[in-house]
């Protein structure tokens, strides 16, 4: 039973009344009979003091072990404790002995150093004695008429001696007097000259063979000589030959840099001037013959431009890559040779720039009308012109005859969106040409520049013809029911709208890039003037063709529509809307549709609306001109029903007038002693008492009932 309470009190976790629920089903399970519900408390109370007990035995034991445990441990301890005791003092008479033995050290240092001085200021005056020895039975060689005979001198495997020797000698020959030593000062020089020309071949031939030490040891020996600059020019012209015969120049001289900064560092004592040299030596002489080829070479506008472009571009990128290598403290030298380069190129960048997009975009326009067989013509415009126009449209009608010679030419609005992206395209290459061929402080002129070329190309030349061609075409509706107008000018709306559009969702990099600049306000007031004439046109055209559509729906109902139909004779008619009214609503449910699908946004129920209140207008005018009998008011509520139902689709404002029309027209239908009451009514209590004394005056019996009705 122990090793059962050991096996459930090490359980993780533990849980005392878990346990206790344990060993109480535990005792009920053992003690119960088969057949027997009774429940025995005595046997589970003597269960649990014998669990108790063994419990408490169970503690005891487990309380020795743990003391033994901890005896052990102390044990332990106390030895561990003197052990590391005994490492400390080892470890403080070793720290004791390594200080002495770094003093001895220090002593014996200081008598060597001391040792040392007196050695060189013995040897130091021995040695230039030595060297000064050498110098002199060298210098009396040169004294001699004969021929140098000493073997440093003849010797070519001992040429850095003789480089030594003969730079020191040169030197002190310098401070010869003459005329008496001339001749030793030239032959000096003669040889000093033939011995500087010997290790720049040496070097050049040391750079074939990739010999990085011999190259080292001869730039360290010419570093002293006149010629260094040689030996750097030497070796600039072997490593950069043949840099300009790669298909992908730049792309070949980043790589070169590269290898030679490498080479720089390990052969040169400055590799800054070295590698500064190198590089100037690659833009003045190579990029600057590259670019000079590849511009001067038989380019039109556009391709010199774009060739332009790329090249400042890359030469950009490739100062900017050259930028990690230490070229002097000059942060600007890489900008200042791009800048000397294409120095030549940037001042007259812009003429040509504005030129080229000018004759490009002439070019799209002639091309485009030339594919519309088109010939582009000056139109006339301004209040001579609308008055003239509106004058032949009236006597026209009146006249029924057609003066105003109106050209729709089949319907093609002349508005591309091919077109607008192709010049939009160029102008946006332009503009990024500009930001950076151009001048800082020239910046914002030369955008400016650009822009009015895309103004005047986008919007005047093409969106602003378009739209005169466009309000020319508007149909002036002349006498008789003929002459249907459609809504064409929605066509030409719609693609200037677009055209507009598009002007303003891709210009913004124009604005963005002028905001900071004194020409913003200038560039905005001239956008807003164009794009604002070009809104005005527009609006014009619009209302123009609704009042089109309405002038024929007017004119066709005073031509079509009969007196007889709103006061018949008989009262055996048909209860539907007069043919007139059905033709009317014919034709609008189609101009409808076509105003739907041609426009569309904001613009949609904006153009619906002011159709509907036109054609209200219009209906209303047109039943004034009218007497009623109750048939006829019948009639004439069909033909209310017709309108209606074809303009619903123009807006609630539109629906509201017509309801308001459709009560008006019961006023011509109810009883005289029901007037007062139909008056009353929410559609129609809120009215001017006039526009319902008009409509009451519309009732045929108005004349035998004139007092009644008066009252009302």
């Amino acid at each position: 039973m122990m090793q059962q309470y050991m096996k459930e009190l090490e359980q993780e976790p533990f849980d005392a009344e878990e346990f206790v629920e344990r060993l109480a089903w535990r005792t009920i399970a053992e003690t119960k009979t088969e057949g027997d519900d009774d429940f025995n408390p005595t046997l589970l109370h003597e269960s649990f003091v014998q669990a108790l007990k063994d419990l408490t035995l169970l503690q005891e034991r487990q309380q020795k072990k743990c003391e033994k445990l901890e005896a052990a441990v102390r044990e332990d301890e106390a030895m561990f404790f003197q052990e590391i005791y005994n490492l400390l003092e080892q470890n403080k008479q070793t720290i004791d002995t390594f200080q002495e033995l770094d003093g001895k050290i220090n002593h014996v240092a200081t008598k060597v150093l001391h040792l040392g001085d007196q050695l060189d200021n013995v040897n130091g005056p021995r040695a230039r004695v030595v060297d000064a020895q050498r110098l002199l039975i060298h210098l009396s060689e040169f004294l001699s008429t004969s021929p140098l005979s000493s073997s440093i001198f003849t010797d070519p495997y001992r040429i850095d001696e003789a480089a030594d020797i003969i730079q020191k000698l040169y030197l002190i020959s310098q401070d010869l007097p003459s005329p008496k030593f001339e001749s030793v000062k030239r032959k000096i020089e003669r040889k000093y000259c033939d011995i500087e020309k010997a290790l720049i071949e040496e070097f050049a031939n040391a750079i074939t063979n990739e010999d990085l030490k011999r190259m080292k040891e001869i730039a360290a020996v010419l570093s002293q000589f006149k010629g260094y600059s040689q030996c750097i020019d030497a070796y600039i012209d072997q490593s950069q030959a043949g840099c300009l015969l790669s298909k992908d120049v730049f792309g070949h001289l980043l790589p070169l840099c590269k290898y030679n900064y490498e080479l720089i560092e390990k052969v040169f004592s400055n590799p800054e001037q070295v590698m500064a040299k190198f590089v100037l030596n690659i833009y003045q002489l190579k990029i600057a013959e590259y670019i000079d080829q590849m511009l001067n070479s038989k380019l039109g506008s556009y391709s010199y431009l774009q060739t332009l472009y790329e090249l400042y571009s890359k030469t950009n990128q490739l100062s900017n890559d050259l930028s990690m290598f230490n070229l002097g403290n000059d942060k600007n030298y890489l900008n200042k040779l791009t800048t000397n380069i294409f120095q030549k190129y940037i001042n007259d960048y812009i003429s040509i720039e504005i030129k080229c997009l000018k004759d490009r975009c002439s070019a799209n326009l002639h091309k485009y009308y030339e594919s519309k067989n088109h010939q582009k013509k000056h139109i006339q415009s301004g209040g001579f012109q609308d008055l003239r126009r509106d004058l032949q449209a009236v006597i026209g009608t009146r006249a029924n005859i057609n003066i105003a010679q109106i050209e729709n030419y089949g319907g093609e609005t002349f508005l591309s969106e091919e077109l607008a992206i192709m010049i939009l395209q160029d102008t946006k290459h332009a503009f990024e040409r500009c930001l950076l061929l151009s001048k800082p402080e020239e910046r914002a002129t030369n955008a400016t520049l650009i822009l009015d070329k895309l103004i005047n190309g986008l919007l005047i030349e093409h969106v602003d013809y378009a739209v005169e061609l466009g309000l020319q075409a508007v149909p002036v509706v002349e006498g008789g029911r003929r002459a249907r107008p459609s809504c064409i000018s929605s066509r030409w709306y719609t693609k200037a709208t677009t055209s507009r559009t598009w002007w303003r969702s891709s210009s913004w990099i124009w604005w963005c890039r002028l905001s900071n600049t004194p020409k913003y306000n200038d560039c905005v007031q001239k956008k807003k003037f164009v794009l604002e004439d070009i809104e005005r046109k527009i609006n014009t055209g619009l209302d123009r063709s609704l009042n089109a559509i309405t002038t024929w729906v007017k004119l066709y109902l005073q031509s079509e529509q009969k007196k007889s139909d709103f006061k018949p004779e008989t009262d055996d008619f048909d209860t539907v809307a007069s043919p007139a009214c059905k033709m009317v609503s014919q034709y609008v449910s189609g101009i409808i549709r076509e105003i739907k699908a041609k426009l569309d946004g904001n613009n949609v129920t904006a153009v619906l609306q002011e159709l509907g209140i036109r054609l209200h207008r219009v209906v209303y005018d047109h039943m004034l001109q009218f007497q009623y009998n109750t048939a006829g008011a019948m009639v004439a509520i069909c033909d209310l029903n017709e309108y209606r139902s074809c303009t619903k689709p123009l807006g609630p404002l539109v629906c509201e007038l017509f309801e308001t029309l459709h009560a008006l027209c019961n006023l011509l239908l109810v009883k005289t002693e029901n007037l007062q009451q139909v008056c009353s009514e929410d559609s129609l209590v809120n009215l001017d008492r006039s526009v319902l004394h008009n409509f009451i005056q519309l009732r045929s019996d108005f004349k035998a009932q004139k007092q009644t009705i008066l009252k009302v």
